[in-house]
């Protein structure tokens, strides 16, 4: 009886791409899960748990991703200096007007491994606020985030 051998990606044998992505439109918590999806390598056949296969993505236009409901309002994020009383919060609202970039950005690494594995995905992310974005040297191939 023959043996069906199991193939793993290595080092040598991924190959990563580059996609670029409009957020213009988009609702944030399905952008983020398919975003995650993509860093972490799961949308390809050779997705291997313990090795990072995932690709690169490039994010255009995160100020002006969508939400539903009152969490423009609502949603609130929270930071601590570390000293006592030291703790800080901000609605989502606030947050899109100063860093836009950070909103998506929390979002898709709350979604991704918490371990350095996930720190190495998450580097592979790149947020940009408006349209212009310095990556067209690596040819990133553009696609619709809802449909990938």
């Amino acid at each position: 009886m023959e043996t069906v051998r199991t193939e793993f990606a290595t080092p040598k044998t991924k190959k990563q791409g580059w996609y670029l992505v409009d957020a213009k439109g988009v609702n944030l918590g399905r952008l983020s899960a398919r975003l995650a999806r993509i860093l972490m390598g799961k949308h390809k056949a050779c997705y291997t748990p313990h090795e990072d296969t995932g690709d690169y993505v490039v994010v255009i236009n995160a100020s002006s991703v969508s939400v539903t409901g009152k969490k423009m309002t609502d949603k609130v994020y929270y930071s601590h200096s570390g000293y006592p009383g030291g703790i800080k919060e901000r609605v989502l609202q606030d947050v899109l007007a100063v860093h836009p970039e950070r909103v998506l950005e929390h979002a898709i690494r709350g979604m991704l491994p918490k371990n350095r594995l996930g720190r190495a995905m998450f580097k592979k992310l790149k947020v940009y606020a408006g349209e212009t974005h310095p990556h067209e040297a690596q040819g990133p191939v553009k696609i619709d985030p809802l449909k990938f």
